[in-house]
């Protein structure tokens, strides 16, 4: 925690840096709205100003959210560069808002380089401010970029060095201690087979070997011991595998020949309950024979009831026939009574029908001629009035009627266009409404048809975790191997089994160890991926 006096100072250190970048950005902003509206093509000066406002507003929320994530120990190092290229355009429309129009002279220079002054400033405070909080945040973290001088004193070796941090995801700090325990082994290699005057065993090479695949030293040294322990647990296990499968014989054959004694009996119970089937149907049929002989005696009794009961049959039917007959024949005659009854009813409606006809052409013609008449009339009347109050003055106001009608019609045929143009524009808005309710809709049908494609794949992954899970059980995984399986898995199911592009810190986090161990769970996944591991 900060004493007090810290705490004032670094509210004091807060507030200069927002003055300064509110100096900034009055001092940037009218003239970089300015050039944006004058030479960058935007439409008006509001438009510039929208423009550099979104990028001032962009700088600072950069900057905020880059304070935060480093207060709560969560750095993300590339919202910097956002922010310094932002920072960097506004300095160029500055400085280009400042570049004179004809020759340049030494003051001009000086001018254009003003402008970079508050920003550069305000970027190296923030920077300061973000380092100072990580500080605080993780004192005792390591280092994970590589020091300016050492890329000044030794350029090739640590891009050597910066490969290797990169492809397997080490901090500065391990991965000099990594070099220097490979040189300090190999230094005391070579002494230790000076003085037996022999060459290194295979063994004894391994770390210099397996060190560009990112082995530790203790790592490569371990190894052919971790591997043989392997290979015997393995052996232990099919010899337990083979143990199981010789009792799971053994009790197979001892279930054949349970069921092949069941099998004989249940086919001695059926031989007994098929002999004394046959003995109920042999039963059966002497009772069915006895039954036909009394029934063939009882036949020759029956025969003339069935002659006299069938000769009543066909004279009902005879008489049901003659029935149905004149119930047709009467319907016949009903129906053409009706038929005649309509036809004459349809042909007086139809008389009635013309003669309404008739008349109403009748009193229409009179109408029509009535009309012409009283036209007739109105207009000699018209002619006749005309002829005696025709003067200047009246000739001049039809005149202007006249042409009070020709604006009346002029304006009716603008509204009648205007109207035209709001349908048209009325029927393109239903049109592309109606567009945007279905491109919803698609978008919710691909959403839908998306979220059942994760559930299936969700359900995949679950079966195959589940899978794993048996087969580590059968196989009596460690909780090491189970842990470096299940990175295997992730790698191959996410980056197709390129286990460099997961961080290093989701692999502590997703298991929940020290970064060196994750480092080694990755190398281990590595080496069981290659050996073409597959859930």
């Amino acid at each position: 925690m900060l004493s007090r006096p810290q705490r004032v100072a670094a509210s004091a250190v807060a507030l200069a840096a927002l003055a300064l970048a509110l100096t900034g950005l009055y001092l940037s902003f009218n003239n970089v709205a300015k050039f944006a509206h004058e030479e960058l093509g935007f439409h008006s000066l509001e438009h510039g100003q929208l423009f550099i406002g979104g990028v001032d507003l962009g700088i600072l929320t950069l900057i905020a959210v880059d304070l935060l994530l480093a207060w709560l120990g969560r750095p993300v190092t590339w919202i910097r560069y956002p922010v310094w290229l932002l920072t960097a355009a506004t300095m160029a429309l500055n400085s280009a808002s400042a570049a004179p129009t004809g020759g340049w002279e030494p003051l001009d220079y000086v001018a254009v380089a003003a402008h970079a002054v508050v920003p550069v400033l305000f970027i190296a405070i923030v920077e300061i401010g973000r380092y100072v909080i990580d500080q605080v945040v993780r004192p005792d973290r390591e280092r994970t970029s590589i020091p300016v001088h050492r890329w000044l004193l030794a350029p090739v070796s640590t891009a050597r060095l910066y490969r290797r941090m990169r492809l397997w995801s080490l901090t500065y700090e391990e991965i000099v201690r990594r070099d220097a325990d490979l040189r300090g082994y190999r230094i005391w290699l070579e002494r230790l087979c000076a003085a037996e005057k022999r060459k290194p065993t295979a063994d004894e090479l391994l770390p210099i070997t397996l060190a560009p695949h990112g082995y530790t030293v203790t790592e490569a040294l371990a190894l052919p011991g971790i591997q043989a322990g392997e290979a015997e647990e393995r052996r232990r296990a099919a010899e337990e595998r083979e143990r199981e499968a010789e009792v799971a014989r053994a009790e197979a054959d001892a279930t054949a020949k349970v069921r092949k004694a069941e099998a004989r009996k249940t086919i001695r119970i059926a031989e007994i309950a098929a002999q004394a089937q046959v003995e109920e149907a042999e039963r059966a049929a002497e009772d069915q024979r006895t039954a036909a002989e009394r029934a063939a005696a009882h036949h020759g009794e029956l025969i003339e009831t069935a002659e006299m009961a069938e000769a009543r049959a066909r004279a009902a039917k005879a008489e049901r026939e003659e029935a149905e007959e004149r119930a047709r024949q009467a319907e016949a005659e009903a129906a053409e009574e009706v038929a005649r009854r309509e036809t004459a009813l349809l042909e007086t409606a139809k008389a009635a029908e013309a003669r309404a006809r008739a008349a109403k052409a009748a009193r229409e013609e009179a109408e029509e001629k009535e009309k012409e008449a009283r036209a007739l009339a109105a207009a000699d009347t018209a002619r006749r009035e005309a002829a005696l109050i025709e003067t200047a003055d009246a000739a001049e106001a039809r005149k202007r009627a006249a042409e009070a009608d020709r604006r009346a019609a002029e304006e009716r045929a603008r509204k009648a266009e205007a109207d035209q143009l709001a349908a048209r524009r009325e029927a393109e808005a239903r049109r592309i409404r109606t567009e945007a309710i279905e491109a919803e809709r698609r978008a919710i049908e691909a959403a839908a048809e998306t979220e059942r494609r994760a559930a299936e794949t969700r359900r995949a992954i679950a079966e195959i975790e589940a899978r794993a899970a048996e087969a580590e059980d059968a196989a009596r995984l460690t909780p090491r191997q189970r842990a470096v399986r299940r990175l295997a898995r992730i790698a191959l199911r996410e980056t197709d089994g390129d286990l460099s592009r997961i961080p290093l810190e989701r692999i502590t986090g997703e298991f929940g160890v020290a970064s060196s161990t994750a480092s080694e769970y990755r190398s281990e996944a590595h080496e069981l991926l290659a050996s073409g591991y597959r859930p």
